[in-house]
């Protein structure tokens, strides 16, 4: 018999059938086992009977002797408890997942967000309100422009603008940043302060790969080029790729100016870019549907974090 409650002859036995069944094999007395079980007696009697019928066999003798169990009830009985036991166990474990579920806060980013201590600030406002619950830090590939927030596996993500299907997220503006190009230390312009982006328009550019939809296009710059189509010298899905694609000399990248120091490692430098937009870093979280306590509270801490001016949320 399986966790459904159906025997080995697929006659569908359900889980009410073998409590009221056990109940009765436990006691031997009707009328106690419906007290246990805040049943009438003649409504167990009748459930037993039924169950007898779809088994095609007594479980119970009834005599003036009393109850006792029948040769086929006795079989039955450690079967009984097992499934039973086990379908509690079931239970037990389905709920505990949901309380875990509950209690944990899944926070995905493609880039780490240490600008001015910002994540250890929000997180330690958020374990003030919420002590018992958990965060998870997830680092998403730049495969995905919405860190896990599309397929479910992040509550809240640190994300960089524009994401894809807009309508889906709200967020909340972190930091406002200018964009700088990355290139190799043996670039033509690789001595200047300051590089008009006029300049590096008809440069191989590193793209982040297709799937990033809109966030691809705005750091190819698509908004400043006229219509002129980048030249894509390789695809990239990480800062370990971008920087091996650097020194290759396979081409430039605009990045935030928060993030240059994770790619100036050696024979790679970055440059303050004219001409183009600065770069905008948010909280985002699913609209509507998705402000559960814990992604509330993380929105609030993040909002507290930031000294209050950007509490209220950005709606997509």
């Amino acid at each position: 018999m399986d966790l459904h409650g159906r025997d080995l002859h697929g006659r569908d036995v359900h889980s009410r059938d073998l409590r009221y069944f056990v109940a009765v094999a436990q006691e031997l007395h009707f009328t106690r086992a419906a007290e246990l079980l805040f049943v009438s007696q003649p409504a167990l009697s009748k459930q037993i009977r039924a169950l007898e019928r779809q088994l095609g066999a007594e479980l119970f003798v009834r005599d003036r002797g009393g109850v006792r169990l029948t040769p086929v009830g006795a079989a039955l009985l450690p079967h009984a408890r097992q499934t039973l036991e086990r379908l509690q166990s079931a239970v037990d474990a389905v709920e505990r997942a949901k309380t875990e579920e509950r209690a944990t806060l899944r926070v995905g980013m493609s880039t780490r967000p240490a600008r001015g201590g910002l994540l250890p600030a929000v997180r330690s406002r958020f374990g003030e309100a919420h002590p018992a619950a958990t965060i998870r830090l997830r680092q998403v590939s730049w495969e995905d422009a919405s860190a896990g927030l599309a397929d479910g596996t992040a509550d809240v993500a640190f994300i960089w603008l524009p994401l894809p299907d807009l309508e889906r997220y709200e967020w909340m503006v972190v930091a406002e940043e200018p964009r700088h190009v990355a290139l190799p230390t043996t670039h033509r312009l690789a001595s200047l302060d300051e590089i008009a982006f006029a300049d590096i328009v008809d440069e191989p550019f590193l793209a982040l790969p297709d799937g990033a939809g809109a966030l691809r296009d705005y750091w190819l710059a698509l908004d400043a080029r006229a219509g002129r189509p980048p030249r894509i010298g390789a695809e990239i899905a990480s800062t370990d790729e971008t920087y091996e694609a650097l020194v290759d000399g396979r081409g430039v990248c605009l990045v935030a100016a928060g993030n240059a120091p994770l790619i100036t490692l050696g024979g790679v430098v970055t440059r303050p870019v004219r001409g183009i937009t600065p770069s905008r870093f948010a909280l985002a979280w699913r609209a509507g549907e998705d402000r559960r306590p814990l992604v509330s509270a993380y929105i609030k801490a993040c909002g507290e974090a930031l000294g209050g001016a950007q509490q209220e949320p950005v709606d997509g």
